[in-house]
């Protein structure tokens, strides 16, 4: 069960309670962890800006980045003594979502794994849900992590708390 998780990154806290989670989950099932960053059309259309003179250096800077996003999440994933790779996809044209799905189908992914800010209501609307689109898309089950409501972070210092007294304790 939940051998081949799928775990899309982005550098953020939320993706890394994604990430956090994911490592519980191989533990316990003595899984592997795909780490995946996407650079999809609309990161790309974000960094260039008006620049678009300037394309082959926005997409190499965005190529050093997501090199650094995968690093330090496979640092993280390591010292937890779990199994991982990376994977940078570049989707042009083609979005988030259609990355993440076409990896899990490739990589053979049992779970996809991934953190969500959990927004509702107007802020919902106009930022849209990555995480939701991923969920429609998916070949494969979608555990989806919430990131801690922003007004109450005790929540986030119990699991570090947790968490490193599990550490600990190994």
């Amino acid at each position: 069960m939940y051998q081949r998780i799928l775990v899309p990154v982005d550098g953020s806290p939320t993706s890394t309670g994604g990430l956090d989670e994911a490592i519980r989950i191989a533990k316990l099932t003595d899984g592997r962890l795909r780490l995946l960053h996407v650079v999809d059309e609309l990161s790309f259309a974000l960094a260039m800006g008006s620049e678009s003179a300037y394309g082959d250096e926005a997409l190499r800077a965005m190529r050093i980045e997501s090199k650094r996003i995968l690093d330090a999440a496979l640092a993280l994933t390591q010292s937890a003594g779990v199994e991982a790779d990376t994977r940078l996809r570049e989707t042009f044209p083609s979005t988030l979502s259609e990355g993440v799905a076409a990896e899990a189908r490739e990589w053979g992914a049992d779970l996809i794994v991934l953190g969500t800010h959990g927004r509702r209501g107007a802020k919902r609307l106009m930022l849209g849900s990555d995480a939701e689109r991923i969920l429609r898309v998916a070949p494969v089950p979608v555990l989806l992590v919430r990131a801690p409501d922003e007004k109450d972070a005790s929540g986030e210092l119990l699991r570090a708390t947790a968490s490193a007294l599990a550490m600990a304790g190994e």
